[in-house]
């Protein structure tokens, strides 16, 4: 059996604390620091669509009731889950990254069919310029936006300063980058010697090689469950 770990979890909410419960029932003990705030923000969006594209589970909540029936694809597997929790019925997973999830959408709709790519501020540009390629007529609109958040949590700097974290996990490269500037305030740079940072893809791993990581590892595909299968 794998000894508990104390594991600082820096995902934005609602998914911080949802990976946080996941680590809990596996016996570890999660310190949750989201290093990025995440605000929603008012769109203009279509009576309906052929299909609803999301990128990042971050941007369903800001989905009308109105769409549950519509089909959804999903980038990947716990955002898709989400999107099924959250009542929508017919929902598909690319199980990978935004080229992938793109290969998915052009197999799955018939050509000129007309889709919705509801996303964060000056995200999912690729991938919507590769679904217009594609000939899909595409609606891309911003429904949250990211801010860097001032601080870390008191329970993480106090984790940080006993040196009790054994791993960091970091999901996208501006989690990374903030992550850095937070450590670098808090001259806690030091206390991270015998941690490992496990990143979601080697994009988010590239900040953190300024930190004295004991170890830095980055997931073979960007999603949770391939995180988890690096923590030990």
């Amino acid at each position: 059996m794998t000894e508990p770990l104390t594991i600082l979890v820096t995902r934005p909410e609602p998914g911080g604390s949802a990976t946080a419960d996941l680590l809990r029932a596996r016996g570890h003990v999660p310190v949750l620091s989201p290093c990025l705030d995440i605000e929603a923000l008012p769109a203009s969006l279509p009576y309906t669509c052929d299909a609803i594209v999301i990128a990042s589970a971050q941007a369903l909540p800001g989905l009308p009731a109105a769409w549950r029936a519509i089909p959804l694809f999903a980038v990947g597997d716990a955002t898709a889950a989400r999107a099924r929790d959250m009542g929508f019925i017919t929902v598909e997973s690319a199980s990978g990254t935004a080229r992938d999830l793109a290969k998915l959408v052009a197999r799955k709709l018939p050509p000129r069919a007309a889709i919705v790519l509801p996303c964060g501020a000056g995200h999912s540009l690729e991938l919507t310029a590769a679904l217009r390629t594609a000939g899909f007529r595409v609606t891309r609109r911003v429904v949250y936006r990211s801010r860097p958040a001032e601080r870390l949590a008191a329970a993480a700097i106090a984790a940080l300063a006993a040196e009790a974290v054994d791993r960091v996990m970091i999901f996208s490269p501006a989690t990374a980058r903030r992550f850095v500037s937070l450590i670098d305030h808090e001259s806690l740079a030091g206390t991270l010697r015998r941690a490992i940072a496990i990143a979601i893809s080697p994009a988010a791993a590239a900040p953190l090689t300024r930190l004295p990581f004991h170890a830095i590892r980055a997931a073979i595909s960007p999603d949770q469950d391939h995180m988890l299968a690096i923590l030990p």
